[in-house]
């Protein structure tokens, strides 16, 4: 969200377009829930794909429950020390007129409200890919819900609450570069420090069981992500929220194609994975910064995320700590590229009038955006690692190794993916050639394997 800007110079009015507008927008971000399912989903070896799912779809149930009781209290509430919100009115949304409308703007505050629940709701399921197989579902639910009332809520309130010490710093932060990606980015780190890795990390093939449900989840997050983006200016009447969706096409397409064309020269083929973790770089790293740059800045943006990011994923190889999913390499990296570059390509001509070195704005900025990023991160990859340590220690946070290895969709939920049993004799599961690459770019690869039914 903006800092320090409203929509009317006059006392604002509701407005009947921008509060249709705005409810589209929190559908379409509701969306991006289930499609991160399917991103992640099919990333993973087939005995690990509906809890995949399931740490995606929990996090609609607990942070929705949440929201409501103290969550956006917290987040949008009266600022109390530039840390943290708290309005008694809306404790559990009970003190709140259906015409109330959102300080400075023409939509009513549940608009508002079921709006940002959205982004509270799919900033921990980020999380969950850097802990596929291995992580006990009480543990996660456990680990969501004091997540996001320890962490989400104050720092959604540094960024966008009025008064947040970040928000008045003039961080600029358009829909969630350092609140929600840097922030789940490095919670993800902070967590699988604590846990560990995956048995079999670097020895066993890890590799995608389904990159058809990738490349649908990437279609569904890259659809809603219009509503994630554009519809954070929270209207339509100057052209901003125009300015960040057509800047949100143009990031993701350039950081798919320098994704594409990174693989080919390093690794010698242009994969799906890899046009789908693309796009996704490029969706991250324009989500702070469309409001502020040109489709010119945008391209620049997204060919800088998408080849850094596609450098990124393999640092878990050199580095030795397994992000299952990527989560450190796309999302953390991807939020800090695009937070950062506002201080190069603001144009001081969208959402406000800072203005970065490239455009005669000097330093001023970057030091700014250096603030919040740094902040955030450190903030959210310490406060999650200690949670996970209580967590584990309070009540374990993985799966024993036996059930690890056997699969946790049965040990975990008594289900399994694909139903077999009428296949009769033996089922031959086909992937594609051993493939090029670290992370799941390499990992799309496979063996053909002889599978008992």
């Amino acid at each position: 969200m903006p800092p320090g800007i409203t929509l009317a110079a006059d006392t604002p009015t509701l407005s009947a377009a921008n509060t249709g507008f705005m409810l589209i927008c929190s559908a379409l971000v509701m969306i991006m829930t289930p499609g991160l399912a399917f991103f992640y989903g099919g990333m993973v070896r087939v005995k690990s794909t509906l809890n995949m799912l399931m740490m995606s779809f929990i996090s609609l149930g607990i942070v929705t429950i949440l929201w409501v009781l103290y969550g956006f209290s917290a987040a949008f509430g009266t600022d109390h020390g530039s840390l943290i919100g708290w309005s008694s009115d809306y404790v559990g949304l009970s003190g709140i007129g259906l015409t109330q409308l959102w300080d400075g703007y023409t939509i009513p505050v549940y608009v508002f409200a079921v709006f940002q629940l959205m982004f509270a709701i799919i900033t921990p399921a980020l999380i969950s890919g850097a802990l596929a197989d291995r992580v006990k579902f009480s543990a996660w639910a456990l680990f969501i819900t004091l997540w996001a009332t320890l962490v989400y809520f104050p720092v959604a309130h540094w960024v966008w609450g009025t008064g947040g010490w970040a928000f008045d710093l003039g961080v600029i932060d358009f829909a969630g570069g350092t609140a929600v990606h840097i922030n789940a980015g490095a919670a993800a780190l902070g967590v699988i420090l604590v846990i560990g890795k995956r048995v079999g990390f670097k020895k066993d093939p890890m590799r995608p069981h389904s990159l058809p449900l990738v490349m649908l989840g990437a279609g569904l997050l890259w659809f809603g992500w219009f509503g994630f983006n554009a519809g954070s200016w929270l209207g339509n009447d100057d052209g901003v929220g125009a300015l960040m969706f057509v800047n949100t096409q143009v990031a993701t397409a350039a950081a798919m194609l320098a994704w594409l064309i990174y693989e080919k020269i390093r690794h010698g083929a242009c994969t799906t994975l890899g046009a789908a973790s693309g796009a996704v770089a490029g969706l991250v790293a324009i989500t702070p910064s469309g409001g502020s740059c040109s489709p010119l800045g945008a391209i620049a943006i997204g060919v800088i995320a998408g080849v850094l990011c596609a450098m990124a994923v393999g640092l878990k190889y050199r580095f030795g700590y397994d992000d299952s999913l990527d989560v450190v390499g796309v999302h953390l990296v991807g939020g800090v590229i695009g937070s950062l570059l506002i201080g190069f390509f603001a144009t001081g001509g969208g959402q406000s009038d800072a203005q970065g070195l490239f455009y005669g704005g000097g330093l001023t900025q970057l030091w700014k955006q250096l603030a919040g990023v740094g902040a955030v991160l450190a903030y959210s990859l310490v406060a999650s690692a200690i949670l996970a340590f209580l967590i584990d220690k309070a009540i374990g946070m993985r799966v024993s190794e036996d059930d690890e290895v056997s699969g946790i969709d049965q040990v975990e939920h008594a289900e399994t993916a694909y139903d077999f049993s009428g296949a009769g004799g033996g089922t031959v599961l086909r992937s594609a050639a051993p493939g090029p690459g670290p992370g799941p770019v390499g990992e799309s690869a496979a063996q053909i394997k002889k599978v008992d039914a």
